[in-house]
């Protein structure tokens, strides 16, 4: 596999997929070789790779035994993965650099993290471990619990099997859905942290602390927690700002990361800045790779990479700035600042299958826009997201302020539509409003606030819509112009200027299921009940 590299010194990277392609990238730039390991070896980023292996990520002890083959090592990394532990297994043996592996554990496993803030008094909400053994006997003190709580796996990533519990009612579900989606079978009860949410990257470097990528996290759709996107530089004041950083810093110094990356989630409640999570790694959710690179003009990747190599991160010394914290603060505190604004922005899908994705080069050519990265093709099987890999995909653009970022990022997000297969038993039990009885209230409709007002003026509707008129003559005139957004940021107006555009030779539909159809699922759902329309008439 390494005959040819001769004399090349090696990087090591976990993950072959589009979050490490940066890394691969990153690599290569600095005449390393990318040796890249991957479960599967059809992932995206496999032909970026110099060489790869096929072993997954979870076996420290394969990983290991397959470093010792490469030639020249030098470097263990990852980014966007959830195996910051398996790299310091391999690199820690080896004698390379990076953080020491208990403080990787750490930072991976969410019942020790949440432990060791609590012994260094860093805010963090209380919690309890419920492993699978337990669950019963957990069950049997629902009742007498404080709503709301929060239940998500200890060891799994992109929230899957996260999600708030509201009342008993919802508890057993919640508790059984977050310990399935742990590879320990362990799950994490904790309190609610109400507040708003914001993201963090940085670099652990001997004893000073870099800030490099504060990020606004956009979160809908309770009870789960759908980042929607993520927006940088943050609005947050200075104040507030200082205080994430402080709790930030504090909380990475009590998991005990050295060397390397670190990664935070954290709110601004009202006891103040509180921790949701650390990583030993940088983010994923094209924050570290993307959003950041545009915004700051700096490879964030590449001074990660570089740290992990035992090489200076020099672009990083040569512009960060020193931030005044605390005394008591465990680190010098630096901060690597935006000179741009870049937003991240998810489009997402009702039930259903994919029968055709309209837009997707109008949404390119969108000022502004530099990327619009799918995560689903035609034939693909979606859902309304309960988790943050159900997104269907995400658009990145960047600009001169936060306003222009951000309506580039909707304007393309408005020109792709996923046109669903008609007849589908997922897609009419979501317009039919159908749902779990765990999930009250989940999905949401479309348009929440307009339906309530159409109740005023639904008279107004005509029975049908006939063949081949259009939809926005037909609509309530008075509403046309209502102030409210569907989950991919279309006006009523604009939905229906869509709708007219994409399907201008429908047949005569029903008003009533037509309009039912929109307010529940946007454009999707007037396509669909039209498509349904003409497979019967033919």
């Amino acid at each position: 596999m390494f005959e040819t590299f001769e004399n090349n010194p090696c990087v090591l990277i976990l993950g072959a997929g589009l979050m490490q392609i940066p890394a691969i990238e990153a690599a290569k730039k600095n005449g390393f070789k990318a040796v890249v390991v991957d479960a599967n070896p059809n992932a995206v980023g496999v032909p970026c790779a110099d060489a790869f292996s096929p072993v997954d990520l979870k076996d420290k002890d394969g990983l290991l035994a397959f470093a010792k083959t490469i030639p020249n090592l030098k470097g263990v990394f990852t980014a966007g993965t959830d195996f910051s532990a398996s790299v310091a297994f391999v690199a820690k043996s080896l004698g390379l650099s990076g953080h020491e592996y208990e403080a990787c554990l750490n930072a991976s496993n969410k019942v020790r993290m949440r432990s060791c803030f609590e012994k260094s008094k860093v805010g963090s909400p209380s919690f309890e471990s419920v492993k699978k053994e337990d669950i019963a006997n957990v069950l049997r003190r629902a009742e007498n619990m404080k709503y709301p709580l929060v239940i998500k796996p200890s060891d799994n990533m992109g929230a899957r099997g996260c999600r708030m519990i509201r009342d008993k009612g919802e508890f057993e579900s919640a508790v059984l859905d977050a310990v399935a989606n742990s590879r320990s079978s362990t799950a994490i009860l904790e309190d609610y942290m109400a507040g708003s949410e914001y993201s963090i990257d940085s670099i652990v470097y001997k004893g000073t602390l870099t800030i490099t990528g504060f990020a606004d996290r956009h979160i809908f759709y309770p009870p789960y927690f759908i980042e929607t996107g993520h927006s940088m530089p943050t609005l947050l004041d200075s104040e507030k700002r200082r205080a994430i950083i402080e709790v930030f810093a504090r909380g990475v110094a009590s998991l005990g990361l050295t060397e390397g990356c670190a990664k935070g989630d954290v709110k601004f409640t009202k006891n103040g800045a509180m921790i949701g999570e650390i990583a030993a790694r940088l983010s994923g959710g094209y924050m570290s790779g993307w959003t950041y690179p545009y915004a700051s003009g700096v490879n964030l990747t590449e001074q990660a990479l570089l740290v992990a190599v035992g090489k200076e991160p020099s672009e990083l010394l040569k512009k960060r700035v020193r931030l005044e914290v605390s005394a008591d603060c465990p680190f010098e505190v630096y901060d690597l600042p935006c000179e741009k604004a870049s937003a991240e922005r998810a489009w997402i899908s009702i039930p259903g299958v994919i029968k055709e994705i309209c837009g997707f080069e109008e949404a390119k050519s969108v000022l502004g826009v530099k990327d619009v990265l799918p995560r689903n093709k035609e034939g693909d099987a979606v859902d309304f997201p309960r988790n943050n890999v159900q997104k269907c995909g995400n658009v990145i653009s960047v600009s001169d302020t936060f306003e222009n970022a951000q309506m580039s990022a909707h304007e393309a997000i408005r020109k792709i539509t996923l046109r669903l297969e008609p007849n589908n038993k997922e897609t009419d039990a979501f317009l039919r409003g159908e749902e779990r009885e765990s999930e009250k209230g989940f999905p949401p409709f479309a348009y929440p606030n307009l339906s309530a007002k159409i109740k005023v003026f639904g008279d107004s509707v005509p029975p049908v819509l006939e063949e081949g008129k259009k939809a926005v003559d037909w609509f309530i005139p008075e509403l046309l112009d209502f102030e409210e957004e569907d989950w991919n940021h279309c006006s009523i107006r604009q939905t229906l200027e869509r709708f007219d555009t994409l399907c201008p030779n429908h047949k005569k539909i029903d008003s009533k299921t037509f309009l039912n159809a929109i307010l529940r699922g946007g454009i999707q759902g007037a396509l669909y009940i039209a498509d349904c329309v003409s497979q019967v008439d033919k």
